[in-house]
Parts: C-alpha cells; sequence; structure tokens
C-alpha cells in the first residue's frame, strides 16, 4: 500500500505545478523552518541558512511546471538544500582566497608608483569593457561585485532567477577576461 504522506506530497506538488499559490504556502509552511535548521548545521550561519533556503524555495517555485520529483518532497528539498550549501561554501572559500590574494597584493605594492598607474588604468578599462556591454549582463555584475549585492537580492531586484543571475555574472566575467587580457597575469 503507497504511503499517505506520498500520496499528499503527489497532490500539492501535483496542484503546485498548475500554479496554486496555495499549495506553495503549504509546502513552504510545513517544510521551511526545517530545511533553515538542516542548512545551519552546514553554514552555521543563520541568515545564510535562511537565504539558501529561500533561493531552494524560489527555483521550486520557478520550475514547478516542469518538476519532477522520484522521492518525497522531503527528501527532494532536503537534497536540494543541501546542494546549495555546498555550492555557498564552495563559493565562500573562493571569495576568502581572492580577497586575501588581492589584500596581499595591494600591501606588497601600496608604494609602487607604477602598480598604482596600472590599477587605475586598470579601472579605467574595467569601466569601458562594461559600458559595452548590455545592461543585462554588466547590471548584475557591477550589483554583485562593486555593491556587494547576493544573487537572490540581485534577482529580487532585476524580477528574474538566481540562476539567470549566475549565468548572466559568469558570461560577463568571461567577456571582461577577454577584454582585459592584457592585465590579467
Amino acid at each position: 500500500m503507497s504511503d499517505p504522506g506520498n500520496l499528499y506530497d503527489k497532490l500539492i506538488i501535483d496542484r503546485l505545478k498548475y500554479d496554486d499559490q496555495a499549495s506553495f504556502t503549504i509546502i513552504f509552511s510545513k517544510y521551511y523552518s526545517d530545511l533553515v535548521h538542516f542548512a545551519f548545521h552546514y553554514l552555521h550561519d543563520l541568515s545564510v541558512s535562511e537565504e539558501v533556503v529561500q533561493d531552494v524555495f524560489l527555483k521550486l517555485w520557478e520550475s514547478r511546471r516542469t518538476l519532477a520529483i522520484d522521492t518525497s518532497l522531503r527528501s527532494y528539498l532536503l537534497k536540494a538544500v543541501q546542494n546549495r550549501c555546498i555550492d555557498h561554501s564552495r563559493h565562500t572559500v573562493i571569495q576568502q582566497r581572492y580577497t586575501s590574494s588581492v589584500l596581499e597584493k595591494q600591501f606588497d605594492s601600496s608604494d609602487d608608483t607604477e602598480h598604482y598607474v596600472l590599477h587605475s588604468e586598470l579601472e579605467v578599462k574595467l569601466g569601458e569593457a562594461l559600458d559595452k556591454m548590455p545592461a543585462e549582463l554588466s547590471e548584475p555584475f557591477v550589483l554583485s561585485r562593486f555593491q556587494g549585492m547576493n544573487y537572490a537580492g540581485i534577482a529580487g531586484k532585476l524580477g528574474v532567477s538566481v540562476r539567470t543571475i549566475e549565468v548572466r555574472i559568469a558570461k560577463t566575467i568571461n567577456l571582461l577576461r577577454k577584454e582585459l587580457k592584457d592585465f590579467i597575469t
């Protein structure tokens, strides 16, 4: 005999596929706090854990029409949160390495006039390169790198998905690498 919980999940998911906001609210209310608690075990930061879980729910809503869940809804959401936590942790490590690298380079050459001139020229070229790009590519990059906004915040501000922001920023970085190849060592 089938598990009644799985039948209920299937019914809720089917309703969700047809844009039923009430079913989304039911799923959110039922799983949100447990998922935040689960994420906290990975991230040890409540606000980041909440952000990760909100991203998972945003993705759930955005992909509702093509949703294919082979396990229980709970298992699906736990795995999605776990994957987001791992992605976030990897991203944090990369950011920390980059920040350390930049700070070391700035400290080592802070009195170097040539470095200052090259840095100024790089800033000008970066601005020019960003100006050449369509706003849909440059704006998320600027909001992320210069204004410190996270991807979810940018996605909300621009009315697109977090994944769209990830793709646009990655594309911008690739274009900038080509444009600024003379400055990259």
